[in-house]
């Protein structure tokens, strides 16, 4: 038995094999995308209802589809070299994981060998045990006009801190981009309400 097919044995699931089935707008894409992933030696799981393929238990790369595209996600992406400059970070929020992303099946087999060599190297950060330096809540600083409001405000202040630590991050990086102190303030207004309702930037 050779190593290739013994990887495929090893990875049959029946939701797997229902996911790759039932899909229809990224059939082939997803087709080819798992045949040059398991090529490099990674186990096939099934997790958050898409393939997921580990190494000795860890997650080192997912495939999964939207309406524009369907791309691989490296867990671990940021601390790849991304010699190619194809690695996109998905929303500035994201701060590990990586996509590849694709429009057609033609794209991923001109890849090919482009793939192998960043799964190879994710596979390799980690076997090294690596691991991408999270930015905290408390390391992103407040913008004078959303502290403004939020010593102003005490239920909003409470609203914000119920608030899950990525999306009390979405906020302050939002208002923190724009030079001018108006439009800082014009954002921080336009989402009061949001915050107030329990809600993320993007909920």
């Amino acid at each position: 038995m050779t190593k290739k097919n013994k990887i495929t044995v090893n990875s049959i699931d029946p939701k797997i094999n229902s996911f790759f089935n039932n899909t229809k707008k990224w059939h082939d894409e997803y087709e080819k995308l798992r045949t040059i992933i398991l090529d490099c030696g990674l186990t096939e799981e099934y997790k958050w209802m898409h393939p997921c393929y580990t190494l000795e238990g860890k997650n080192i790369v997912l495939i999964h589809g939207f309406k524009e595209y369907c791309a691989i996600l490296f867990f671990k992406g940021a601390l790849l070299k991304d010699a190619k400059h194809i690695l996109i970070q998905q929303t500035v929020n994201v701060q590990a994981g990586r996509q590849i992303r694709f429009s057609n099946v033609n794209e991923i087999v001109k890849l090919e060998r482009v793939l192998k060599s960043y799964i190879y190297e994710a596979i390799e950060v980690e076997k090294a045990g690596l691991k991408v330096e999270m930015k905290k809540t408390s390391d992103y600083k407040i913008p004078e006009e959303f502290g403004k409001k939020l010593a102003e405000k005490p239920s909003l202040k409470k609203s914000f801190e119920a608030l899950t630590p990525g999306r009390q991050r979405a906020y302050l990086y939002y208002f923190s981009q724009p030079k001018q102190s108006k439009t800082r303030e014009s954002r921080v207004d336009k989402y009061l309400q949001q915050i107030l309702k329990g809600k993320g930037l993007d909920d």
